[in-house]
């Protein structure tokens, strides 16, 4: 009867993160459409003089919403990674997307220690949690395995920063792991994904 409740809550709370995700997905492509076909997002436009008339509260309310897409992903975090690199420069867009998304991870580390299996089981399907907490069976096989997918593209690393939350991996060593492993991805994913829109758009 307990299995039974747990197994209703997690479904539901798996099929509320994918309406979650449906909306920002949604909200993503009107955005870019907005960006596409208006002048109110482009560089110098209205809205980056609205985020410098604002001061420290720019680069603050950014950082927020970086922090809030790891934990629950709303918009997808490459977009926002643009947006930063976009609105505030390649150093300080930088600076302020690792430092949101630094927060986000240590904040998923921490929540899947303190809550355990069913938290971190909530965001992603079955078969993908199945798949990368088998890595758990061995320390050091998942720690090698958690660098490299910080680096390369294709995983899912906010979820794998809630599965270093259940291994026996110390915040000590994850935050050593993270710093390692995510600036120079970060940095170069972002300028990939700048360049893929711009030539996409330029086809338009």
């Amino acid at each position: 009867m307990i299995d039974s409740i747990e197994d209703k809550k997690l479904q539901m709370n798996r099929r509320l993160i994918r309406l979650v995700t449906i909306i920002g997905l949604v909200l993503t492509i009107f955005i870019g459409y907005q960006i596409s076909t208006t002048q109110y997002f482009s560089v110098g436009g209205p809205f980056q003089n609205f985020i410098a008339r604002i001061g420290i509260y720019g680069p603050l309310l950014f950082i927020v919403v970086q922090i809030t897409q790891v934990i629950y992903p709303v918009i997808p975090g490459g977009v926002t990674c643009m947006v930063g690199h976009v609105l505030f420069g390649p150093l300080w867009g930088f600076i302020y997307n690792f430092t949101g998304i630094m927060i986000g991870s240590i904040c998923n580390f921490i929540l899947a220690r303190k809550y355990g299996y069913s938290f971190a089981r909530a965001f992603v399907s079955e078969k993908t949690y199945q798949k990368y907490i088998a890595y758990l069976a061995n320390d050091k096989k998942f720690e090698r395995f958690l660098i490299g997918a910080f680096i390369l593209p294709g995983f899912p690393d906010d979820f794998l920063c809630m599965v270093a939350g259940l291994s026996k991996m110390s915040l000590k060593r994850f935050v050593a792991i993270s710093f390692l492993a995510k600036p120079a991805t970060l940095y170069l994913y972002t300028i990939i994904g700048l360049k893929g829109i711009q030539y996409i758009l330029n086809l338009l």
